[in-house]
């Protein structure tokens, strides 16, 4: 099992909520509560102990940063410090409500809520829990025009930097029963506060069940940035927030409790502008065994489709299925973190090449534009019209994708141990024809996919499907007209973009937003002068554990490091060779 906190600690909870700009000054950032004897842990970039397990923080070990080598966001919360030890005989909590009485299996909350507080069920009392002792995270706020015209703000980020856990599958059990208890939790506590019912909105369920998937899955506690943007959302106008909590059991009633008993919490359930709930409610089979997310918003006008309860009415269940789409998740697991030293290619920041007799090339990444000399690390791809470094079936190894100047698309496994397994066929003709991307396209899915340009400027997503086929696609742009194709996070959203390099050497700038479709936007032009430019790679982690950039290999036999940390393209630096003859993987 990963378990990755300390053994008297049972859990984590936390709360994020958005007001509108007309609201007051923002209210001091609320303390972490903590069970008495437990190490108490606070939100942003997880760390890993030093003896490799994952970590969100705790009291004891040596802790770094641990990255999800494939994902990158950019979030307003601050990053994850080193918990310090909790103090040694309990105190007074200043403000916890009598009302909460968590179980022995529960854990304390932690407060990070921007929602005024509304008025708590019953008189502050006196706690045995231990005065937690971490620094404050910033509340997260959205002005009035923002909740009001989502689609002029980015986008949420689809999942954070994160450890990687070690191989475990969600515990795909039922969750109807715990999803109806949570709701019927929390409106049972807001009619006894003199609070209308919130209604319950399957689209917005899904938002909150793929969060509380990809939290569980990564045994990670933290926050999705900006959620309220996501389509999902249905464009709130009067609020929204969002609430975590897990546990050791499965006892979902007692999640509420926890909310109920930290006053951040407490104020997010009490909120009166809050009319629509959408919980996610996951299962696991590691320490911590359920993992629940609620997000509430306010509406001035109820969204087409609002339900009484989950399962009521045209519901079909407390998650109905949406329409299924190319962007779907094939199965429900991480890849396990694996030691990759002695494997083909160590990581997402190396740099893999083929030389002019075929041979495939890996430098090593070894620090910040620094690498390792060139090894060998494969032969036979001088037919190879593009070759793509991807974990294409997301085992923690890293693979070659190759497009063949004979039409067949196909793959090479990853061994961690050196080498890659014999090739498998994905795609027989035509695929030489096409201008591919390939990449985390869809924000629901961890599983990489590819875009394909055709010749008359048509933009394709075909779905990963293993070591399958590749078949089935669907249009997700017109009128796209390149030589080439690059997916990255450009903007630092947390979601894949497109740069799409023309034969006049200028780029242009086609943004994901985590669907199949790219934004309804004009499409800037952020670079020029490219015109020599042919292979661009994306890099993760060349400057740093959360750094983005590109890789361009040019005509004289240089190849250059872009960052994109910021946001936008930095100044370039050379990568040290020799290069001649030799091609960049994508």
């Amino acid at each position: 099992m990963n378990k990755f906190v300390a053994p008297s600690f049972i859990g984590v909870l936390c709360a994020l909520a958005l007001v509108s700009s007309s609201a007051a000054a923002p209210p001091v950032p609320l303390p972490f509560g903590q069970a008495s004897g437990a190490a108490s842990i606070s939100l942003g970039t997880p760390l890993i102990r030093s003896d490799g397990a994952s970590a969100q923080g705790g009291s004891a070990g040596t802790l770094t940063p641990a990255v999800d080598p494939d994902i990158r966001v950019a979030s307003p919360l601050t990053e994850a410090t080193p918990v310090p030890a909790p103090a040694s005989a309990p105190a007074v909590a200043a403000s916890a409500p009598a009302a909460a009485t968590p179980s022995s299996a529960g854990v304390a909350p932690s407060t990070e809520t921007s929602t005024p507080p509304a008025p708590a069920a019953s008189s502050p009392s006196t706690s045995t829990e231990a005065t937690a002792q971490t620094a404050s995270i910033p509340p997260l706020w959205a002005p009035d025009q923002e909740l009001a015209s989502p689609s002029a703000t980015q986008l949420a980020a689809p999942e954070s930097a994160a450890a990687l856990p070690s191989t475990q599958a969600l515990v795909p059990d039922s969750n109807a029963a715990a999803v109806l208890t949570v709701f019927t939790k929390i409106n049972e506590y807001r009619v006894a506060n003199g609070l209308n019912k919130v209604k319950y909105h399957p689209t917005v369920a899904t938002l909150s069940q793929d969060w509380s998937d990809s939290i569980a899955s990564r045994e990670v506690i933290e926050h999705r940035a900006n959620f309220w943007t996501d389509p999902r959302a249905l464009n709130p106008n009067n609020g929204a927030g969002e609430v975590i909590a897990i546990r050791t059991d499965r006892d979902a009633a007692q999640l509420v409790e926890w909310w109920k008993g930290s006053p951040g919490h407490n104020a997010m359930l009490l909120d009166p502008r809050f009319n629509v709930m959408g919980a996610g409610i996951s299962y696991t089979n590691s320490t911590y065994q359920i993992w629940g997310v609620v997000n509430f918003f306010g509406y001035t006008t109820l969204p087409a489709g609002t339900l009484d309860s989950p399962g009521g009415a045209g519901a079909g269940g407390a998650f109905p299925a949406p329409p299924p789409s190319l962007c779907d998740a094939p199965v429900k697991h991480m890849p396990p973190t694996l030691d990759l030293a002695a494997a083909a290619i160590t990581g997402p920041a190396d740099l893999v090449s083929v030389d002019s007799t075929g041979q495939l090339l890996d430098r090593a990444s070894t620090g910040p534009r620094s690498y390792a000399p060139a090894r060998v690390v494969g032969s036979g791809f001088g037919g190879a019209k593009e070759v793509f470094v991807t974990d294409w079936d997301r085992d923690g190894a890293y693979d070659v994708l190759t497009q063949w100047t004979g039409g067949n698309l196909t793959l090479h496994r990853g061994i961690p141990s050196g080498g890659f397994q014999a090739p498998v066929t994905l795609g027989t003709g035509g695929w030489n024809t096409l201008t591919l991307a390939v990449g985390g396209w869809c924000a629901n899915n961890r599983m990489p996919q590819i875009l394909a340009l055709d010749g008359a400027g048509n933009l394709y997503l075909y779905a990963n499907k293993g070591t399958g086929d590749i078949a089935d696609r669907v249009a997700v742009a017109t009128n796209v007209y390149a030589s080439r194709l690059s997916m990255v996070d450009y903007d630092a959203d947390g979601f894949q973009d497109i740069l799409a390099l023309k034969t006049d050497g200028t780029v242009q700038l086609y943004r994901g937003w985590g669907t199949a479709a790219v934004r309804a936007e004009a499409r800037p032009t952020v670079a020029t002068g490219w015109t020599d430019v042919t292979g661009i790679r994306a890099l993760r982690g060349a400057t740093g554990p959360n750094s983005t950039g590109v890789a361009l290999r040019r005509a004289n036999d240089t190849v250059q490091y872009w960052d994109l940390s910021s946001g936008s393209l930095a100044s370039p630096s050379n990568i040290a060779g020799p290069w001649t003859g030799q091609r960049l993987a994508q």
